[in-house]
C-alpha cells in the first residue's frame, strides 16, 4: 500500500509518519508543499526519510500560490468574520491539489492528513479530493478513536517523538501549533486555548517570526506604493515585481511596522469557536491598498454588489470549497468587477497601523470639479435636482409615517 501524507515536519505529522507506516504496514511518500514556509524547510527531506518516509517530495509551489490564490482572494476582498485574512484557508486547495497530481504519479491508494477532527483543514483537504479525484481514499488518523486514544493531547505525542528519537520544535515550554506560508503564520491551540491569555503582552514577543510588536516598530513612519492593474498589484516603490516579489516585500515593509496582528476567536466550519493569533502583515498592506483604489475606480453599484458577496466568498474559501462550482461563479463577477482596478496607491506604515497618503488613476470616476462644494465648472450635477430626488425617495416614508399617525390616534 502507497500513501501520500501531507508532511510539514512538526509535531503531529511527524508522529503521523511513524504511526501510519507501522499500522497499515505502508510505503508513506512524504509531500510538503514550499508555499512560504522558509527556514522551516531546511533538512525535511533527512528528516522524513529518517522518520520513516521512502520519498520526500519538496515542491516550490510559492509563485503558484501567489497569483492563482492569494492575489484572487485580494481582488475578492476576502476577510473572513471582518478580520481573518484566510491565510492557512486559501493554503490549503493548492496542498491538496498537489498531493492528489503526486498520488498520480506515484500510483498511491490513498492520501493521508493530520488535520484535526475538530478543525476545519480536514473538510478543506477532503473537499479538494472529492472534487479533483473523487476515487483517491483518504485516511484522517485524528478521526479513528484508537489514534486519539493513544494521543490524548501534546503531552502524549511530544512523549511519542522522544521515543522514537523524532526531533520536533514543539515542547512542553512552546505547547501551541503554528502553520506558515507567505500569507501569513497562525498560531493556535494550547497555552492560546485560554481566552485570557494576552498573546501581545511583551513576555510573550518571542512567539512571533514575522513582525515586531507596534511598540517596537520604528517611531519614524515609511511610505510605500502600490501600483495596480485590473487589481493586481504588479509593482512596490515603482519597481515591478510577480506577485510572490510583492509578497515578499510587502511581508518585509509590514512586519518591520508591526503591522497585520490580529487575535481572533473565529466559528469554525465544524461548529465551534476557536482562537487563533495571526500575523499577516504583507496580507493586510495589499489588502488595504486594493480597496483603496477600489474606491476611485469602481462604480458604485459594483463596489456594493461585490462587497454584499465578500462574506458568502470568504466563507467558501474559509470552509474549503475552492474548487466548488459557486466559487468560480463568483470569482467570475470578482474578474470582471477589477478591469479598471488600475493606478496607484500611497500608504503611510507606522507602528501598526495603516494610514492612506494618496491614490491616482488614468481611469478613475473621482471629480473634483463635480465633488466641489464650490461652483461646479462641469455643470453636470444641478443641485436643485436634489429637491425631486429627496421627495421622491421620501414618498414611501411619509406615507408609512401617516398611517401609523392614524393609528396611533386611534
Amino acid at each position: 500500500m502507497k500513501i501520500v501524507l501531507a508532511y510539514s515536519g512538526g509535531l503531529d505529522t511527524s508522529v503521523l509518519l511513524t504511526w501510519l507506516k507501522e499500522k497499515y504496514n505502508a510505503e508513506i511518500i512524504a509531500f510538503c508543499a514550499d508555499v512560504g514556509q522558509e527556514e522551516e524547510l531546511r533538512g525535511l527531506t533527512q528528516k522524513a526519510k529518517r522518520t520513516g518516509a521512502s520519498k520526500m517530495y519538496i515542491d516550490n509551489l510559492q509563485e503558484e500560490f501567489a497569483r492563482d490564490f492569494v492575489y484572487p482572494i485580494m481582488q475578492a476582498g476576502a476577510i473572513y468574520e471582518d478580520q481573518y485574512f484566510l491565510g492557512t484557508s486559501i493554503a490549503r486547495p493548492l496542498i491538496a491539489k498537489r498531493m492528489v497530481e503526486i498520488a498520480r504519479k506515484e500510483k498511491a491508494h490513498a492520501i493521508a492528513h493530520g488535520a484535526t477532527g475538530k478543525g476545519n483543514d480536514q473538510v478543506r483537504f477532503e473537499l479538494t479530493t472529492a472534487a479533483l479525484a473523487p476515487d483517491l481514499d483518504i485516511i484522517a488518523p485524528w478521526r479513528m478513536a484508537a489514534f486519539r486514544a493513544e494521543f490524548p493531547g501534546r503531552k502524549e505525542m511530544i512523549a511519542y517523538c522522544r521515543k522514537h528519537k523524532i526531533d520536533v520544535e514543539a515542547s512542553a515550554k512552546k505547547p501551541y501549533s503554528m502553520d506558515r506560508n507567505l500569507l501569513h503564520i497562525s498560531y493556535e491551540a494550547g497555552i492560546l486555548e485560554d481566552i485570557e491569555f494576552d498573546a501581545f503582552a511583551p513576555k510573550n514577543k518571542g512567539m512571533f517570526k514575522l513582525s515586531v510588536s507596534p511598540e517596537d516598530a520604528p517611531n519614524r513612519p515609511e511610505h510605500v506604493t502600490l501600483d495596480f492593474e485590473k487589481g493586481n498589484c504588479i509593482a512596490v516603490n515603482g519597481k515591478a515585481l510577480s506577485p510572490l516579489g510583492v509578497m515578499r516585500k510587502l511581508n518585509k515593509l509590514g512586519g518591520k511596522h508591526g503591522i497585520g496582528r490580529v487575535d481572533i476567536v473565529e466559528n469554525r466550519f465544524v461548529g465551534m469557536k476557536s482562537r487563533g493569533v495571526y500575523e499577516t502583515p504583507g496580507g493586510a498592506i495589499l489588502h488595504f491598498a486594493h480597496r483603496q483604489i477600489e474606491t476611485i475606480t469602481l462604480d458604485r453599484e459594483v463596489m456594493h454588489i461585490r462587497d454584499s458577496l465578500i462574506p458568502k466568498y470568504s466563507e467558501l474559501v474559509y470552509n474549503g470549497f475552492w474548487y466548488a462550482p459557486e466559487r468560480e461563479m463568483l470569482q467570475a463577477l470578482v474578474t470582471e468587477s477589477q478591469r479598471n482596478v488600475t493606478g496607484t496607491v500611497k500608504l503611510k506604515l507606522y507602528k501598526g497601523n495603516l494610514m492612506t497618503a494618496a491614490r491616482q488613476s488614468p481611469v478613475s470616476l473621482y471629480n473634483p470639479d463635480i465633488a466641489t462644494m464650490e461652483a461646479d465648472p462641469t455643470e453636470a450635477y444641478n443641485q436643485d435636482d436634489a429637491s425631486g430626488f429627496i421627495n421622491l425617495n421620501a414618498l414611501r416614508l411619509r406615507v408609512r409615517a401617516k398611517v401609523q399617525g392614524k393609528r396611533r390616534r386611534k
